[in-house]
């Protein structure tokens, strides 16, 4: 049995840590189950070889990182973030995608996870922001970012490929000030770069 792996951070519910090579066959049954929740707008691994390809990239790609969502309860991974294009010196930034898996959706699992991660971002890995790109449709995913006070910045056209059709997305970004003045509006402690 592999060693549980120690979290970066964790909340009430969540916690979050890197991928690793040994997550491989739980994620991709997850990813095999989820499939439904995931169409049209997502395509994560689903075999092992695919899974050693998405995960050594973000394991070894300095431009990019990843984060599983795992429930406190029992380490079950939940859903992931994966951070891609980061450019640091002046620009500090970087794109997100993300996913829930089907037993986790609609749980609040990724939002407290989100939160975790942009506490993450905007503290350790010394990024100023993130941004999303969402297609329109995808309405649970809008609702996820919003949520995480994410602001709607602008619609690209045929702006990625996915399924074989070039797709319309919105761009969606977040900075450390953004969710530093959220949090102290809701009344919650503030320290640090974000939290």
């Amino acid at each position: 049995m592999p060693a549980i792996p120690t979290p970066l951070a964790e909340g009430s519910r969540t916690l979050i840590r890197p991928y690793r090579h040994e997550d491989a066959a739980e994620f991709t049954a997850l990813a095999r189950e989820s499939r439904t929740l995931h169409r049209p707008w997502l395509f994560p691994p689903q075999d092992a070889r695919a899974y050693a390809a998405y995960a050594g990239a973000l394991i070894a790609d300095p431009t990019k990182a990843g984060f599983l969502v795992c429930t406190r309860e029992d380490g079950r991974i939940a859903g992931f973030f994966n951070f891609h294009n980061i450019v640091l010196g002046g620009f500090l930034s970087g794109a997100i995608g993300y996913g829930a898996f089907a037993h986790a959706a609609g749980r609040g699992l990724m939002t407290e996870g989100l939160a975790l991660v942009l506490d993450h971002a905007f503290g350790p890995l010394g990024l100023h922001r993130l941004e999303a790109n969402v297609q329109p449709a995808n309405t649970g995913s809008v609702a996820l970012l919003r949520r995480a006070g994410f602001r709607l910045e602008g619609f690209s056209p045929d702006f990625l490929l996915i399924d074989g059709a070039w797709r319309d997305h919105e761009r969606w970004a977040v900075t450390t000030e953004m969710v530093r003045r959220d949090r102290a509006a809701a009344g919650e402690a503030v320290s640090g770069p974000c939290g």
